[in-house]
């Protein structure tokens, strides 16, 4: 996989991490009181399985997993090539490929027409030996 398919994959990852971390912290976050003028919020059924993780270390968990994928990203960030000659180098070889392309594009035309001229000539082949074959049949 090249470099910019892993950073696309990593950002993914990352995306996909926040989502999960903001889900979980909506879902398992005890309630809060906003004001003293609101009433206390209802206390919140705390039913913890022995695999769930307790709420304190959720957060922490949660942004160490976040950390650890920003951190692959921007060690795949630091792999990227650095660019020679800076803009107007990197201008000028645009400029250069454009040119290369459209000379190859012409090439490929001139090949796409001689290859159509070469196919109407066979069918003009196909054509006539399928006369004679049909001409040359017996009448019974």
């Amino acid at each position: 996989m090249d470099i910019i398919s892993q950073l696309q994959e990593q950002v993914n990852s990352i995306a996909a991490i926040t989502f999960n971390a903001f889900g979980t912290l909506q879902r398992d976050a005890p309630p809060v009181q906003l004001s003293p003028n609101y009433p206390e919020p209802p206390a919140a059924a705390t039913t913890v399985t022995d695999d769930a993780t307790p709420f304190p270390e959720q957060p922490k968990q949660l942004s160490a997993g976040l950390v650890k994928a920003a951190k692959q990203f921007d060690a795949l960030v630091a792999a990227l090539p650095l660019s020679e000659g800076g803009e107007e180098a990197q201008l000028k070889r645009i400029a250069e490929l454009q040119v290369e392309n459209d000379l190859i594009g012409q090439e490929l035309q001139k090949q796409l027409e001689a290859a159509e001229k070469e196919l109407k000539q066979v069918q003009e082949l196909f054509g006539q030996a399928a006369d004679n074959c049909l001409n040359m049949k017996k009448p019974e």
